[in-house]
């Protein structure tokens, strides 16, 4: 390659995938410029603050921010970088189908800053058969250029850590984009997988959706367990200790957040909607919360009752409320409850209120997610507490 202006730029580099990986190759020495269109999140950054809860993030930001990591809004910078990061994935739309040609219509958009001999690099989830379709788009538009699709399967939150401490899969069309593609991960890991497009897509949206599963074997577990006035954690805690054939059954609670789901239901779509493990996953994991809501129908009557959710964020510990179930529970619970009342020590939407005025205010209160902030929560005799992750040991019954 030859001399550039910036070794990587990454397009959607604010987000909880590029801009972690930007700070990590940013931190092996590479100049990096961080390319995205959300003005809050430049503004926030280029003050030297991380915009989002990342593990490490905030000591490592001011310490590359403006040596070896940029940022910026315009798009010339993609012409003046020598790899370019893609961090544009497929979502589904609300018939749970890919939206295919978002992508397409992304790359039409940028296609004129990309030039001959630089590197493509994919990072999101992709429609597996996508990677060879974008080869194809940038032959038809006359560029010559190396195209990878490498993954990103690290922990949200704990990004920086992981992508150190796992392997790398890459996959590549030509010895020279593998070369290329190795040559950046081995600046995070001496550890990369070798394998072809097709086989990547798949085992991106097969890792996603065997942790999907996993969520929702122990969630029907729990329903099954619970419906019936009995304590699933005692039972999980047979089953689990010092036995190893079951030692990786989750606890219950809500699956959710912006890739599971959504992996489970491209799968589904590639499958021509025949993967009725995925179907079913999908029934149980978005059903929690409407089971949540008949249990405590059953023994309570929630018009007169304030209900209280404490947590929204999609998972422990996170920021992040894309598609936390939490927010679907508020939904369903407000056509049944008196008043209900939300709270997130790490989000602030309108309407929420104080961890203290919930746990006053509140007749019941269902845990949304187990932030490491709650566990010292000392609740009132008097108040109905639902905890289906067993945070406090309680069994996680009604």
């Amino acid at each position: 390659m030859e001399k550039a202006k910036y070794d990587i730029c990454v397009i959607g580099g604010l987000g909880h995938v590029g801009l972690p990986f930007g700070l990590a190759l940013a931190n092996a020495g590479k100049t990096v410029v961080l390319n995205d269109i959300n003005k809050s999140a430049i503004k926030t950054v280029k003050s030297g603050k991380m915009p989002f809860k990342e593990n490490g993030a905030d000591e490592l930001l001011p310490k590359v921010l403006n040596k070896t990591l940029f940022v910026s809004s315009d798009k010339k910078v993609i012409s003046e970088s020598n790899y370019v990061v893609v961090i544009i994935g497929t979502p589904v739309d609300e018939y749970l189908n890919p939206k295919y040609n978002l992508l397409f219509d992304f790359l039409d958009g940028i296609i004129e800053y990309i030039k001959n001999d630089q590197h493509i690099l994919l990072r999101s989830t992709l429609f597996p058969g996508t990677t060879e379709n974008i080869k194809r788009y940038f032959k038809n538009a006359g560029k010559k250029v190396s195209i990878s699709f490498c993954p990103e399967r690290v922990l949200e939150g704990n990004a920086l850590e992981e992508l150190s401490k796992f392997p790398q899969i890459i996959s590549a069309f030509d010895k020279k984009s593998f070369q290329e593609a190795e040559l950046l991960f081995k600046l995070l890991t001496d550890d990369v997988i070798k394998v072809k497009p097709i086989e990547a897509e798949l085992a991106k949206v097969f890792t996603n959706t065997w942790r999907y599963i996993q969520f929702a074997t122990a969630n029907q577990f729990y329903e099954i367990s619970t419906g019936n006035g009995i304590d699933f954690y005692k039972i999980h805690e047979a089953i689990t200790y010092k036995y190893p054939r079951c030692a990786n059954l989750p606890m219950a609670g809500f699956a959710a957040g912006p890739c599971l789901f959504k992996d489970t239901m491209q799968l589904a779509s590639y499958s021509n909607n025949s993967f009725f493990l995925g179907h079913s996953a999908m029934l149980i994991n978005e059903g929690l919360p409407n089971f949540i809501i008949q249990a405590l129908k059953n023994k309570y009557e929630l018009s007169e009752k304030t209900i209280g959710i404490l947590g929204m964020s999609f998972k422990a510990n996170s920021d992040d409320k894309r598609e936390s179930l939490s927010y679907k529970l508020k939904k369903m619970m407000e056509v049944e409850a008196k008043k209900v009342y939300c709270s997130d020590i790490y989000i602030n939407d309108k309407g929420f209120v104080s961890m203290e005025e919930l746990l006053q205010k509140s007749d019941i209160i269902i845990l949304g997610a187990p932030h490491g902030e709650y566990k010292d929560i000392r609740f009132d005799k008097n108040k109905i507490v639902v905890d289906i992750w067993n945070y406090y040991k309680r069994g996680g019954l009604f």
